[in-house]
């Protein structure tokens, strides 16, 4: 049984900064990608950041330059630092870890944490 578990979200005026951190624990895969979706209302559920067990990051066009994905792999956790808030990055952040083994994919997501970036 895999759990992650999300912190960090709140509310913050434009131009602001939230740290969001999500803990995975359970059996977990050693090679793996944590990363970070995010659901606005009406919207579909989009990749805003991921990074590899090795470190490589992946990173929507939206977001470049203004967020950063880090992970810890003793801890098993994966940060995102959200820094020149936007009104358009409100929504609800999933944190999600995956990883493929012996052919099958395996995909596990937090319950969700919600950003507001007040304008």
């Amino acid at each position: 049984q895999v759990q992650l578990v999300e912190s960090g979200g709140g509310l913050v005026q434009a131009g602001g900064s939230l740290r969001l951190s999500c803990a995975a624990s359970g059996r977990i895969f050693s090679i793996n990608r944590m990363g970070w979706y995010r659901q606005a209302p009406g919207k579909q559920r989009e990749l805003v950041a991921a990074v590899t067990t090795g470190g490589t990051t992946t990173y929507a066009d939206s977001v470049k330059g203004r967020f950063t994905i880090s992970r810890d792999n003793a801890k098993n956790t994966v940060y995102l630092q959200l820094n020149s808030l936007k009104f358009e990055d409100t929504a609800v952040y999933y944190c999600n870890l995956a990883w493929t083994q012996v052919g099958s994919e395996f995909r596990y997501w937090g319950q969700g944490t919600q950003v507001t970036v007040s304008s």
